[in-house]
């Protein structure tokens, strides 16, 4: 049964926007003491660890605090009256580059293994990420949140009437996660530890840019 709206090329934007997350929470695993500025879901487990005598606490309930400051930020503070979803996700993108650049500057300046600079990293990533997931989920792409994917997969496994769209999109979330996710562990170990960050800071500035051109299109009113 064919969906009621329309999404243009939204689900291929936010395909690359799912790559960047990977790569964010490469970075943040390897590298900021096992956590995830991204998946808030493991954090609550490792939260969950640590409060039961398995671990520290600090950088999981940081960075989950602070997905929070992001979220309340892309929810309820940004983008005031009706904005095409294409303009919404083009703009939020060129200013989700500041924190990414301001990441990568400071690992690039200091590294990540201090205490004071691991946890200023966990903050500004983690806001970065919240007001991500906010702004996703304001341009409403069914299966594709860019952060989290086990609902995804749930309903590509167990929904028996999804249609071709669905399950290619539903495919095209997970499989962009696992190849960011890949991409920012090889950057990682194989060429710098900041280099994950830098990546992903020039690909917010692409995503903007293909957002903002593609609300452009002659065709972007029926995917507003």
């Amino acid at each position: 049964m064919p969906e009621a709206r329309e999404h243009g090329p939204l689900p291929l934007i936010l395909a690359f926007l799912t790559i960047f997350t990977g790569l964010v929470d490469a970075f943040s695993y390897m590298e900021l003491g096992n956590v995830f500025v991204a998946n808030i879901t493991g954090n609550i487990i490792f939260l969950g660890f640590g409060l039961g005598g398995g671990g520290s606490v600090t950088g999981s309930a940081l960075a989950t605090l602070f997905f929070c400051v992001g979220a309340f930020l892309g929810g309820h503070l940004a983008f005031a009256g009706r904005v095409h979803r294409g303009v919404m996700l083009g703009v939020a993108a060129f200013l989700q580059t500041v924190p990414l650049a301001t990441a990568a500057l400071i690992v690039t300046w200091y590294g990540p293994g201090g205490t004071f600079e691991r946890h200023v990293l966990i903050a500004v990533l983690a806001t970065a990420m919240g007001w991500q997931l906010a702004i996703v989920r304001r341009v409403d792409v069914p299966d594709i949140r860019t952060v989290v994917v086990t609902t995804t997969i749930t309903a590509l496994i167990a929904d028996s009437g999804q249609s071709r769209e669905q399950a290619a999109r539903r495919i095209l979330s997970v499989g962009s996660l696992l190849a960011g996710a890949a991409l920012g562990a090889l950057l990682d170990r194989g060429i710098s530890v900041v280099a994950p960050l830098w990546t992903g800071a020039a690909l917010l500035p692409l995503i903007a840019v293909l957002s903002l051109r593609a609300a452009r299109r002659a065709d972007a009113g029926r995917w507003a």
